[in-house]
Formats: structure tokens, sequence, C-alpha cells
């Protein structure tokens, strides 16, 4: 398939998720899980091509998740959630492996990747309607680990920066958030008041260890921040932030600079001071559909590129 901008590929198609190389800003690779499979850049979003061509597939191949190795410039590892399991690649997606998961194949709704996944190769895949599934060993084999998380529709995952040390994983699902101090292996629910959920997106500040800062995005409500590791949370801007949170981004610099991306169904809201006061990302700037996801490859400094995924015609924009 030609390089060509991906709003012209195929109309109706959701964008359901986006990952960026970690090298971003030098080789400018970025990929978008789609309805109709896994498209990749290497322009930093500015064209895009299959990167399923090497399975030369009969059909569209769904596919509404993926995520890369931290280490991606060295191992060239992604993985993608996709209709009925999952797929492996080990040379940046030229090539793709199938990974079984325990029958009956699940949705799955989001995937994370250890920060240390060089030395300890975990990978965790949220599901609708399944729970979690964990594998160790860089994707080989996976099992279901879901002791005590009393809600199996997971519909995000965020991991701690800090996964070597504290183990701590959270969960949002159509009823609130669970949290795992253990790698997975047994979750807790997390005090979110039950009429805040479904919950649809979270973010862990990246001094997490230190300031037990997270956020979630709620189907209804806004965005909620706990300072304490999700023992209480408050709400955020509810004038402002009144409608579903899709994703949050937050910035790699947080501690010293706490700014927050929300992505809303219809505006890109930029706090600059830890969620307090808000605004457009650019004035006046409004999406003419609803989004999806968001990456910012490059962090949330002005001037930034932002690819935006969104939910009718599969494009992604960058903007």
């Amino acid at each position: 398939m030609t390089n060509q901008p991906l709003e012209s590929l195929q109309a109706q198609d959701i964008v359901y998720a986006l990952a960026a190389s970690p090298n971003f800003a030098r080789d400018g690779i970025c990929f978008a899980a789609r309805g109709s499979g896994l498209y990749r850049s290497k322009d930093g979003g500015l064209t895009w091509h299959s990167a399923y061509d090497s399975l030369k597939l009969q059909s569209p191949l769904l596919t509404t998740a993926v995520v890369l190795s931290p280490e991606f410039k060295s191992d060239k590892t992604i993985f993608a959630g996709a209709r009925a399991g999952l797929l492996r690649s080990v040379d940046g997606g030229q090539n793709w492996q199938a990974t079984i998961l325990p029958p009956p194949p699940p949705l799955i709704s989001q995937l994370v990747i250890s920060p240390n996944f060089v030395h300890d190769g975990v990978v965790l895949a949220g599901t609708m309607e399944d729970g979690v599934f964990r594998s160790a060993d860089r994707g080989g084999h996976w099992a279901a680990w879901n002791f005590g998380l009393l809600d199996l529709n997971v519909l995000c995952l965020a991991i701690s920066p800090d996964f070597a040390h504290d183990e701590t994983l959270f969960a949002g699902t159509g009823s609130g958030i669970f949290r795992s101090a253990n790698g997975g292996r047994a979750w807790r629910e997390v005090d979110l008041p039950t009429e805040f959920a479904p919950v649809l997106s979270l973010a862990l500040s990246p001094n997490y260890a230190e300031d037990g800062t997270l956020f979630a995005g709620t189907e209804a409500h806004g965005l909620f921040r706990s300072t304490d590791r999700g023992r209480t949370w408050t709400r955020l801007s509810k004038k402002i932030l009144n409608e579903a949170v899709n994703a949050i981004v937050l910035s790699p610099e947080f501690s010293s600079k706490p700014e927050i991306l929300a992505l809303t169904s219809e505006r890109l809201l930029v706090s600059r001071d830890g969620g307090q006061s808000w605004s457009d990302w650019k004035d006046g700037w409004r999406l003419e559909q609803d989004a999806a996801c968001v990456a910012a490859p490059q962090g949330l400094v002005p001037g930034a590129p932002l690819l935006v995924g969104l939910a009718a015609d599969g494009e992604v924009r960058r903007i």
C-alpha cells in the first residue's frame, strides 16, 4: 500500500489507540490501531500505511490497542490487540506473530507494558468482559489475573512508572477503579464513588512513587485527581470538564511542570497548574467530531505536535 493520508483510507473507521516511539523526535514512528487494522507512520503522523502488509489479510483486522516497548529503539517490540487475540512484532512492525490467550478469545481494550520490560518482560492486557491478562515472558504466554477484580469490564489500565519496585497497577472499569500492589496477582477496589463510574481513562504521575498522584477520567462526571494513591479524590473544574474524558496525558516533567492534557469528545483542554485552571490547547480550536484517543510524543510544551484519533472516519489529526 502506498503512503497516503490516513483520513483517505476508509470512512467510518474508529481510531481506538495511538502509540509513538520513545525516540519520536528523531525517527517519527507512530502507530494507529483502527477498526480496519494497524497503521504505521514514519514521518510523525503525516502519512500512513498498513503495518499488516506481511500478513496478506483477505479482510480488515479490527485492532483496538497498541503499545511499544520502552526500549523500542533497540528491541523494536510492538504488541497489538486484534480481533480474537494478540499480535507481537520484534522488528518494528514488519512481521507479526500471534500470541495465544486463554479461550474464549477476549476483546482487548488496552495494553500496558512494564517500564522495566527489558528485564521483566511484563505486558498486561485489559479486556471487555474477561478482566486482565498478564504475560511475564515478553508476550509468549498469558494468564488471567483477576483475583479480587469484581468488574471484568476493563476500560483502561495504568502502570506505575516505578513498577519494578512497587508493582502497582490501576484498572478503570464500568463500575469504578481497582488497584493491584503485586503486579496484578490480586486487586482491591478503590474508593471512587460509584456514581462517578464508568472510568474511561487513567494517568499516573511520572513521580508517582513520591507524590502518589493519579487522575481518572469518567464517562459523565469529568476528571478526578488523587494525591494519596487513590484513597481520596477531588473533582476538577466541574464547569469546564463536565463530559466524558476519553484520554489523559501528563507532562514527563509533571513534578516541576504540572501540565495535564484532557481529551473530551469535542475538546482538547490543557492545564498548566495541576488541574486548577484549563484552556483550549489552541485558542478557538474545536474538533468537528468525537475523538477517541490522543498522543503527545514530545510532551506538552507549546508547539509540540499532538496526534488525535477520531471516532467517525478513522482520521489521525496532527495538530
